[in-house]
């Protein structure tokens, strides 16, 4: 079996969790790794924690046969490289993402896309252009849990949505990454944009763009300036009730917390502590059999989908398209906006 060859750009939590999930595919092989930190070129990534999993992020890595570099622009000059995994502080995307599609390179790069419009203006026109495939690491529309709710409630099997809450409750990330850089709200922009963005995503994902977003934050309460904490309400202009809420203010060894009900017509659907199930109006509880061929993460389940698609070629929109990336973007963005001025905001 040919494998395709993967160049890990920062070994931070989403890093290290990237080489976890390539090292279980059989057709990805990781032949290259870029990052900053001199003790991260050596395999060493102890210094790094996470918000969620099993804490193994921070178990030695084995370089055997991996090309390491101090810089981004080498790595993507490996010709051996057939995709570029983007997984650097935020405001950095727009520059590697835009030089490894220029260079022909197959691109994922972890979310949120970019920190700013202009920096999204530069990545689509840069992924329009490009002849090969890119993806963004909006990897809860591939967790198994959100995956089926979604095409359950597609198919028309729930019935007609009338109030839908996302939430998304992350112990405090300060002091989780390089230079703490979450920490520094005109970097990361925040719970808002680094963490609430899945759920804003997932808004999108289920229903579409909405007419106006209304958002509330508490802004600078374990970061400097970022939106710690945010409440986002949905008007799609008929009178059903969409709104998320996430943050990650709450106490060091607070659990995380990833959950959603969606009143329908004729169902219920939930994730929460006692997993995933839907409640009929009529009958009693299901718990859905879910997809976990590829892993029982959406981290591993799109890279998985995404490695597939490079190696057969295909084009990968089984997840996500460039425009509802693009939509999800300005719709965190206008959120960002409406917290600032205190008033809604029309997409």
């Amino acid at each position: 079996m040919k494998k395709v060859k993967v160049g890990i750009v920062g070994l931070g939590f989403m890093g290290t969790t990237h080489w976890g999930v390539y090292k279980g595919l059989k057709n990805a092989q990781v032949v290259a790794l870029a990052d900053v930190d001199a003790k991260k070129r050596r395999g060493d990534v102890s210094a790094v924690v996470g918000n969620i999993g099993g804490g193994d992020n921070s178990k030695p890595l084995d370089l055997t046969g991996v090309t390491v570099y101090e810089d981004a622009r080498a790595l993507i000059g490996n010709a051996d490289v057939d995709i570029v995994d983007i997984c650097v502080p935020t405001p950095d995307h727009a520059d590697i993402v835009c030089a490894a599609l220029a260079a022909g390179k197959h691109v994922f790069c972890e979310k949120p896309l970019c920190r700013d419009a202009t920096q999204m203006k530069r990545i689509v026109a840069a992924a329009k252009k490009a002849k090969t495939f890119f993806n963004v690491g909006l990897c809860v529309r591939a967790w198994p849990e959100y995956r089926h709710a979604c095409e359950y409630f597609k198919s028309g099997k729930a019935g007609k949505m009338k109030s839908a809450t996302f939430k998304r409750i992350s112990p405090s990330v300060d002091g989780n990454a390089w230079q703490n850089w979450f920490m520094d709200g005109a970097r990361s922009g925040g719970a808002l944009l680094d963490l609430h963005v899945h759920d804003a995503d997932e808004v999108n994902y289920f229903f579409g763009m909405p007419k106006s977003v209304t958002a509330v934050g508490a802004t600078g309460i374990v970061s400097k300036g970022g939106v710690d904490h945010v409440v986002a309400t949905y008007d799609y202009g008929d009178g059903t009730l969409v709104m998320a809420e996430g943050g990650w203010a709450a106490a060091k060894g607070t659990p995380f917390e990833m959950s959603f009900t969606i009143v329908c017509e004729k169902a219920t659907l939930k994730l929460d502590a006692s997993g995933y199930h839907i409640y009929p109006v009529k009958g009693k509880p299901v718990t859905p059999k879910l997809d976990v061929k590829a892993g029982p993460t959406g981290w591993h389940q799109e890279l998985a989908y995404f490695v597939n698609c490079v190696a057969r070629g295909v084009k990968p929109e089984k997840y996500q398209t460039l425009a509802s990336v693009e939509d999800t973007m300005k719709l965190v963005f206008a959120e960002e906006r409406s917290v600032k001025t205190h008033k809604p905001v029309r997409i």
